[in-house]
């Protein structure tokens, strides 16, 4: 094996291998871990989708519904139906927005609030089994490395 990896992880590369291959292996555990974490979200009833959307509005709460779709990696078309979901599930509602009341945003609602503490609860031995086994300049270059890939995508 060579000391330079990227020419096995190549597709265009005679000499590629999938196991060096870098999206494959970020799939790969993506998947695992969905996996893993929807068996315990499923205890509170949640899914993924409604997972990431409380997340996401339990930084900053309302937010216009296009920002929680491109940061959850979500399609408009189907954070539409997992909006109407939550909403009738009373865990988000939607709110005008102080600048233009036409404009709908999503806001978590009491339900949402402990919706999110419980799986908060599920998650966080799940999150701290895996980055148990790093150490934190370890941690710290994967969420580089991460954002590295991801902006050098646009």
């Amino acid at each position: 094996m060579t000391d330079d990896l990227r020419p096995l992880g190549d597709p265009g590369s005679t000499q590629f291998e999938v196991k060096y291959y870098p999206f494959y292996l970020l799939n790969r555990a993506v998947g695992r871990y969905n996996t893993v974490i929807e068996m315990e979200l499923r205890k509170i009833g949640l899914d993924i989708p409604g997972w990431r959307v409380l997340m996401i509005l339990g930084e900053q709460s309302p937010r216009p519904i296009a920002q929680v779709a491109k940061t959850a990696v979500i399609n408009i078309s189907t954070m539409t139906r997992i909006v109407e979901r939550m909403v009738a599930s009373e865990l988000i509602e939607t709110v005008p927005c102080g600048k233009d009341r036409r404009v709908r945003q999503l806001a978590l609602t009491g339900s949402g609030h402990e919706k999110l503490a419980a799986a908060r609860k599920l998650a966080e031995p799940v999150y701290r089994k895996l980055v148990d086994g790093f150490s934190a300049s370890e941690f710290a270059d994967l969420i580089d490395y991460l954002n590295r890939l991801y902006t050098r995508l646009d």
